[in-house]
Formats: structure tokens, C-alpha cells, sequence
């Protein structure tokens, strides 16, 4: 996965020569054409109102590559909680290293400059004892990504087209077209053309770094991490805190009222994941379970609810796309991957876009805006599938919405206050007076309170993160190509 994901650093180049030479998705520009979500659910059409300028985005997570191309200048800041990180939010070796660079691209990916075209000259420098070596090169990076039925791929007739021509079709002409010619450079990081975009492109990005193992080989359990990276995502600036991450239980530890109490006193908005069915996951887990927390689903590119990547429960709120997805990759790279942990950041980074538009309200209506203005689905009312419905971005940033009602939503504050039991309570309750006429029940401990979720692997907390390379394998091709010729060239 990563060795291939690793080799897609030069997208722009592929994304103007592959979509002749493969059946490339319709969207066909390499990982940013792949993002089908940017216009399905309206964020384009939000981008002419704000693209989220202003506001803070933390992401709790395995962490951050900010160094990425698609992610330059997005990360500001960054803690790592796990005792095994540097101290910036960078990615924390452990199962899912990539997690958090994956999610964090999806909430405020820059996208990328594309980098100087591929000229027909380049190939024309080279001898033809070179170029039969290159082209022979290159097919064998076909086989390799295709296996030996690579030819049932592959469009023949543009293939020998190109090798006779030693041109890809339409670059030429796209070439000589001067009426369409754009600097890269000049474009706002939607428009750019390479790259993932973020749906919050011009959000800021906090790192917190966790190792979500059993145990950590660096320090502290998941309990104590969670609590510490919640805390300091606020005291640091946080507008929104991302948690693509899940426990598979509905309870949570004690020690986390205190972080999640923090966040909600301090208006930051907390979205988290519900948890992927692939990893058994069948009903929501903290924290998303937390009263508050904004509990995101996720639906295919039909807005079929998720069969492998959405799990269920009176906790969610709404439903956004989790399959198929396209992220950044630590190093460089880019990636497939499926789960609510894509769909999550999504949800975030729409939150970003409407926090800017609307800088006068608070969390909670913000999250009124998204949920009151998703798109119908699943049963009337409130559906433990879906939630309020699917993701409109466009609505939640410009539309109309009813009236924002504080009691119609919950609040952990009034959660703990129905609960949790403090120690003089339980003692004050303990003793009955010996003048009293009440005959004390059966002997035993009073209901435990709810515990601590089981620490899981990576995969489990976080979901499994699918990473494939079907998606993306026209990207891979042409890369190779890119990057074989410019080895060549040096060599010589």
C-alpha cells in the first residue's frame, strides 16, 4: 500500500496524461478529480461564500504530515499525547500510521501545484534503443499494477499511439491552446487541479498525535490520551475538533467528562466518527456517544448507507460520504481508503465553512445549521442510519434554517448532572437512620457507573481504513513513467 501510494508524488503529471490512456473515472484529474463529494454535496457552490478562512480545525488522530504537498501551510500547531511522537502532531509509527494525514486532507487539504507538463520533446530526445527500453519499462509497470490481464485495461489503440507518436492524445492540443492556458500558481486551492482538497481549504489544522494500541510501547493508555488531547486541542485554539476515531463501546471513562465538559464550556464543537461495521463495530462507540459530540455516518456515492463503514445507533446525527474515498498519504502520497473516518472530517470541514460564514454563532448552532439543512433519508424523524440525513453544504452555509432551540438539544453538562454521582452523594444515601422506618434492601454494590471503553488496536479505534489502489492506479502508471524517463535523463 504505502510503496505504491508513495510513488504518486508527481499527480499534476498524471492527471493530464492518464485519463486518455485508462478508463479513468469520470472525474479523471488524479485524487482531486476523484473527489466526488465537492460537488454532490454542494461545497463548490459554498466555496463563493468562504472556504473556511479563520478558523481552527483540530485533528485528534495517529498525526499530522503537514510537510504533504496537499496539506503546505495548513498545519499550525501540534502536541503529541502518546509519548512516542517529536512533539509536533506528526504521524506516531504504530498499525495505522496514515489515519490522520488521510483524514486530516479531507477537512483542509491546500490540493497541489501541478508541476511543469510533460513536453512530446522529452520523449523525442531519446534515441529509439531509449525509448524501446522506456516504453518496455513502462509496460512492465502496467503488468505489475494490473497482473497479467493488464491488456484488458488498457485502450490499445491510444497505447500504440502513443508509442508511434511518443505523445499522449489531446496534450498536444492542449498544449497549443493558449485561450485556456492558467498559471497553477495563480488559482485559489479549490480550483487547482491536483492534489486533495480539503472541503474547508482555507481552515487552519492543529495536530494532536495519539498511539491508539493496547498497549502504547511509548506511555499512557488511550483513556488518558483522549482526555489530555481533548484538553489541549482547546487551550490551543481548537474552533472544531475532529475525532475519526471509535471505541466500539457506548460507555466512556469517567475522566473524559472533565475534557468534553472543557470543550463544550468553551464552545468547540466536537464531530466524531460512528464507528465502521467491517470492525464489528454494529452500534455507535464513544466518543461518539458523548451528549453533544455531532455523530457522523457514512453513505456510499449512491447515498446508500454503508454496508462495510457505517455503524448504527440513536447517536447519529448525520450521514456523509465515507466510500469511495481519496486522501493524502504520509510522504507524499496519495490513496483509496473507506470508512466514517473519511466521512467525518467532511462533516468538519463543512462545520469550518459555516463558522466563517456565520462567525456569530455558537457550536450549537452550528451544528443546528448542518442538521436542519441535511438532505432527507431514511426513515421521518431522527434515523438511527442516517441521523437528520445527508450532508448539504451549500444549505448549511447559505440556506435558511428554523429557529435554534438550545433545549432540543442534549448537553453533556445536563448529562452528568442526571448521571454521574458525586462521593457525598453515594455517602449521604449510604446509612438509613436507625428511626427510620424503611427495612434495608438485600446486601451489595451500588450500579457501577459507566467504565472505561476497551483499548483496541488502530484499526479498531480509528476504523479500518481501506486502502487500495484501483482508484488511484492511473495515477501510479503514469508516475512511474514520469519519474523512470526523468532517471534516465539524469543518468545521461
Amino acid at each position: 500500500m504505502n510503496r505504491i501510494g508513495r510513488r504518486v508524488s508527481s499527480v499534476g503529471v498524471v492527471g493530464l496524461l492518464a485519463a486518455q490512456l485508462m478508463a479513468a473515472p469520470a472525474y479523471g484529474q488524479g485524487p482531486r478529480g476523484d473527489q466526488f463529494w465537492l460537488e454532490d454535496y454542494g461545497i463548490t457552490e459554498a466555496w463563493e461564500t468562504t472556504q473556511g478562512e479563520g478558523i481552527t480545525i483540530a485533528v485528534i488522530d495517529t498525526g499530522v504530515d503537514g510537510d504533504h504537498p496537499s496539506l503546505e501551510g495548513a498545519t499550525v500547531g501540534g502536541t503529541d499525547v502518546s509519548g512516542g511522537g517529536d512533539g509536533s502532531g506528526g504521524p506516531v509509527t504504530q498499525t495505522n500510521t496514515e489515519h490522520g494525514t488521510l483524514v486530516a486532507s479531507l477537512a483542509a487539504g491546500r490540493g497541489e501545484e501541478l508541476p511543469e507538463e510533460m513536453e512530446a520533446e522529452d520523449f523525442d530526445d531519446l534515441s529509439d534503443e531509449e525509448w524501446d527500453d522506456w516504453f518496455d519499462d513502462f509496460l512492465a509497470d502496467l503488468e505489475e499494477i494490473y497482473g497479467e490481464d493488464w491488456e484488458e485495461e488498457v485502450d490499445e489503440d491510444v497505447l500504440d499511439e502513443f508509442y508511434e507518436t511518443r505523445s499522449f492524445p489531446g496534450i498536444e492540443e492542449a498544449e497549443d491552446d493558449d485561450s485556456d492556458e492558467v498559471d497553477p500558481e495563480s488559482l485559489p486551492w479549490p480550483e487547482r487541479p491536483a492534489g486533495v482538497v480539503g472541503v474547508a481549504p482555507e481552515a487552519e489544522l492543529l495536530s494532536v498525535s495519539l498511539v491508539l494500541e493496547d498497549p502504547n510501547p511509548y506511555g499512557p493508555g488511550t483513556e488518558d490520551q483522549i482526555a489530555q488531547a481533548v484538553t489541549w486541542a482547546v487551550d490551543n485554539g481548537a474552533d472544531i475538533i475532529n475525532m475519526s476515531i471509535g471505541s466500539g463501546t457506548q460507555d466512556w471513562p469517567e475522566s473524559w467528562d472533565e475534557a468534553f465538559m472543557h470543550a463544550e464550556q468553551n464552545d468547540v464543537l466536537v464531530i466524531a466518527a460512528a464507528g465502521n461495521r467491517a470492525a464489528g463495530h454494529w452500534s455507535v462507540g464513544a466518543p461518539a456517544t458523548i451528549p453533544g459530540v455531532l455523530t457522523v455516518a457514512g453513505v456510499d456515492q449512491e447515498r446508500d448507507i454503508s454496508q462495510e463503514s457505517s455503524s448504527q445507533g440513536i447517536a447519529i446525527d448525520i450521514a456523509a460520504a465515507s466510500e469511495p474515498l481519496v486522501g493524502a498519504l504520509p510522504e507524499g502520497g496519495y490513496s483509496a481508503w473507506t470508512g466514517t473516518s473519511g466521512a467525518t472530517p467532511i462533516v468538519a470541514g463543512a462545520a469550518a465553512l459555516v463558522m466563517a460564514a456565520h462567525p456569530e454563532l455558537s457550536a450549537q448552532e452550528v451544528k443546528h445549521r448542518l442538521l436542519t439543512t441535511a438532505d432527507s433519508a431514511g426513515a421521518d424523524g431522527l434515523d438511527p442510519e442516517y441521523g437528520h440525513g445527508v450532508l448539504n453544504v451549500d444549505a448549511a452555509v447559505s440556506g435558511s434554517v428554523p429557529d435554534f432551540n438550545a433545549a432540543d438539544y442534549d448537553t453533556l453538562e445536563n448529562w452528568i448532572q442526571v448521571h454521574r454521582r458525586s462521593e457525598s452523594d453515594a455517602q449521604d444515601a449510604g446509612d438509613i437512620p436507625e428511626d427510620a422506618d424503611v427495612e434495608a434492601g438485600p446486601e451489595g454494590e451500588p450500579r457501577d457507573l459507566p467504565q472505561a471503553a476497551e483499548v483496541r488496536s488502530a484499526q479498531d479505534w480509528a476504523g479500518p481504513v481501506t486502502l487500495g489502489v484501483g482508484a488511484l492506479a492511473l495515477v501510479v502508471l503514469m508516475t512511474l513513467a514520469a519519474l523512470h524517463l526523468l532517471s534516465r535523463r539524469e543518468t545521461d
